[in-house]
C-alpha cells in the first residue's frame, strides 16, 4: 500500500525510532506518546485491521505477541507491567489502517488511557 504511513516506515521511506524488528514485525517509538513509554508494533505485511487477520495466520499472531514481549523487555516494562492496545476500525479509534499494537507503560496507567 503505497499511501500507508506504516508501510512507508517498513520500507524506510519514513524514518522511525526502531525498538525491535524481526522478519515479521517492526516496533518503533510513537511520535505522539500517550505515556512515558509508547511503542507501536506492526506486521511487516499490510493488514488493514485486526478483523482482516485470517485464522490461518496463526504464525503472524504469534510473532505479534512475541514482539510485544520483546518490546516490554527492551523497554523495561516487564518489571512493573504495561498495556497493549489494538484499536479496530473508526469507532474503535483506529486512525492508521494497518494493523498495529500500542505498547504503553512507564507509569501507572489509568482506565481512561487507551
Amino acid at each position: 500500500m503505497e499511501d500507508c504511513v506504516f508501510c512507508k516506515i517498513i520500507s524506510g521511506a519514513i524514518p522511525a525510532g526502531k525498538v525491535y524488528e524481526d522478519e515479521h514485525v517492526l516496533a518503533f517509538d510513537d511520535i505522539h506518546p500517550m505515556s512515558p513509554i509508547h511503542v507501536v508494533l506492526i506486521p511487516k505485511r499490510h493488514i488493514p485491521t485486526l478483523l482482516d487477520l485470517a485464522p490461518s495466520e496463526d504464525d503472524l499472531s504469534r510473532h505479534l505477541i512475541q514482539g510485544v514481549q520483546a518490546v516490554a523487555r527492551i523497554k523495561g516494562l516487564d518489571r512493573n507491567g504495561f498495556r497493549m492496545v489494538i484499536n479496530c476500525k473508526e469507532d474503535g479509534g483506529q486512525v492508521v489502517f494497518h494493523l498495529h499494537c500500542h505498547i504503553l507503560g512507564g507509569r501507572r496507567l489509568k482506565d481512561d488511557l487507551a
